[in-house]
């Protein structure tokens, strides 16, 4: 009976011993989550009126789930690059516009999440919309995917603009149809940005900001958005219409990979 009640407090104490280890390295992992530097804001801090519609915070992007890293639909940037930012949204809004952002810095746990799924050659579920042209094998070769984005050094923001009055985007469902998003607008996944010609994310050389085969309204909204980001220092991706980074960046060379959150952004105690 003795030798029995020691076995059972020895596994007691080890259990505990165990807990308490857990807790502590759980406690350590939490503190540890790293923090952006102090010249990071959150946009609306800056520019309240800019649309933010988080897209890699939902499922309706190319992997089909939400991203790692994405903890708040928030977009973060540089200040420098969200002063800038305003300063573009204060002349489209007395054009009847507003810009809206897809994303803005991103993790660079992210971006791992974005190489994993490229290399899980059978998850397509959402190349009807997003790849429909592209076998995925083919996705780093072409340059879709990439294992470091300019986003993680936070001056490089995906954008459009969308005409006042802003009316809401319906959320995406899971497992809706998808249309492939260089259809005309009125048949692909419904969007409240102008007519760009495709949808975000499209994988697809009809993406390329001044593709000759976008004319017309598109190619003019196309130009409103460039034209306005140029003159205050931003420069285009020439692949993708929505993608801008503001010049000289603070970190050109730093690849960041702090959530993001609003906790992030808080001080350092």
């Amino acid at each position: 009976m003795t030798r029995l009640s020691s076995a059972v407090r020895g596994l007691v104490a080890a259990l505990a011993a165990l807990l308490a280890v857990t807790a502590a390295s759980a406690t350590a992992e939490a503190r540890t989550d790293p923090r952006a530097p102090a010249d990071f804001v959150a946009l609306r801090t800056v520019d309240p009126t800019i649309v933010q519609e988080m897209r890699y915070f939902t499922p309706h992007n190319f992997v089909g789930e939400r991203i790692d890293g994405y903890q708040q639909p928030l977009c973060i940037l540089t200040r420098p690059a969200a002063e800038a930012l305003h300063k573009a949204q204060v002349q489209l809004l007395r054009k009847g516009y507003t810009l809206k952002v897809y994303d803005c810095y991103r993790p660079q746990r992210a971006v791992d999440h974005f190489v994993r799924w490229a290399e899980d050659l059978d998850d397509q579920r959402m190349k009807d919309e997003f790849y429909p042209n592209v076998d995925k094998t083919r996705l780093f070769e072409d340059g879709y995917i990439a294992e470091k984005s300019g986003h993680s050094r936070g001056s490089t923001m995906d954008l459009t603009i969308v005409r006042l009055p802003a009316k809401p985007t319906r959320p995406y469902i899971p497992g809706e149809t998808l249309m492939p998003c260089y259809a005309p607008k009125g048949e692909r996944f419904p969007d409240n940005s102008v007519d760009m010609g495709t949808g975000f994310d499209c994988f697809d050389t009809l993406a390329h900001t001044l593709d000759p085969r976008i004319q017309g309204e598109q190619r003019t909204n196309r130009l409103l958005l460039k034209s306005t980001l140029e003159n205050l220092g931003f420069v285009n991706l020439a692949e993708e219409w929505w993608h801008y980074t503001f010049k000289p960046e603070p970190y050109p060379d730093t690849y960041f990979d702090f959530p993001v959150s609003a906790k992030s952004l808080t001080k350092h105690h």
